[in-house]
């Protein structure tokens, strides 16, 4: 019982040191907040439904058939001619359609109508499967390429081989984000995303994007070689685009100052145009 009492008096002296520790009106659960976060940092063993394998050995499970990530599937090919050479796609779709998200870039379905994978978001949702689950494309006996897809986007491990069987590329994705990407969310238990940074090979590189703590999009732009390019768009609660701010194509252009193109307030009016500005000042 002494034991007991003595247990419960030092978990209470070592909250009430982190306690301490904590800036004005900041509770535990943001002393331990993780800012960032990896979708992935490990590329862990996946069995065929694409669960993770611990480094407990398990007693197997029987394999539910065409169910991945839990979700039931349909099984489905493609077959393209070149030439000499049949190439044969082989992968899942969804049994049932559902749209991409808001923040998807690329969206691979399978259109029944023209027999073919497409990336497109631009959907024809009476003629198309989403891909989910394994995917492999196939020269004879011989692997071309190979990975995942998660709801129409690229998951997992990809890699990518010549007709010599020799590795070309492999790439890691998560739900469609570059594996390295850092994630932000608003809660701690990370179900509201705050932000996206992409990231290949340890550099910022790929497309940005913010969103609102009810969803909404805050910001999306492009970065380069670790510098911002290009156009980035800030977006008011709701949708409607609130600012427009240029930045150089040329990541390395270092004599570009950026600048703001467009504003517009809440109600959607323009309020700022550069080039008008410009023109009525000469």
């Amino acid at each position: 019982m002494g034991i007991q009492v003595k247990s419960i008096l030092t978990v209470s002296l070592i909250f009430m040191g982190l306690s301490a520790f904590a800036q004005e009106g900041e509770s535990l659960e943001d002393l331990f907040r993780v800012d960032y976060d990896t979708p992935l940092t490990l590329d862990l063993a996946q069995d065929e439904e694409g669960d993770v394998i611990g480094p407990v050995k398990q007693k197997k499970k029987k394999v539910k058939r065409n169910v991945y990530f839990g979700t039931k599937t349909r099984k489905a090919y493609a077959r393209t001619v070149r030439g000499n050479d049949v190439i044969f796609e082989i992968f899942n779709v969804l049994k049932e359609y559902e749209d991409p998200p808001e923040y998807a870039s690329d969206f691979y379905w399978y259109d029944y109508k023209k027999k073919k994978i497409m990336n497109n978001l631009r959907v024809d949702k009476k003629n198309a499967g989403v891909l989910h689950g394994p995917y492999k494309k196939m020269l004879g006996d011989l692997v071309l390429e190979q990975g995942w897809y998660y709801r129409g986007m690229k998951h997992r491990r990809w890699v990518r081989f010549n007709r010599h069987d020799i590795l070309q590329d492999k790439t890691y994705w998560w739900k469609g984000w570059p594996q390295e990407s850092k994630l932000a969310y608003y809660d701690f238990k990370k179900t509201k995303l705050r932000e996206v940074i992409p990231v290949h090979y340890g550099e910022m590189d790929g497309e940005y994007w913010a969103f609102h703590e009810d969803g909404s999009l805050a910001v999306r732009g492009n970065y380069r070689f670790g510098h911002k390019v290009e156009t980035w768009r800030e977006y008011y609660d709701g949708g409607r685009v609130k600012r427009e701010v240029i930045y150089p194509k040329d990541p390395f252009d270092f004599q570009f100052n950026p600048y703001i193109a467009r504003e517009w307030d809440s109600k959607g009016t323009l309020i700022y145009d550069r080039a008008k500005f410009l023109k009525g000042r000469n």
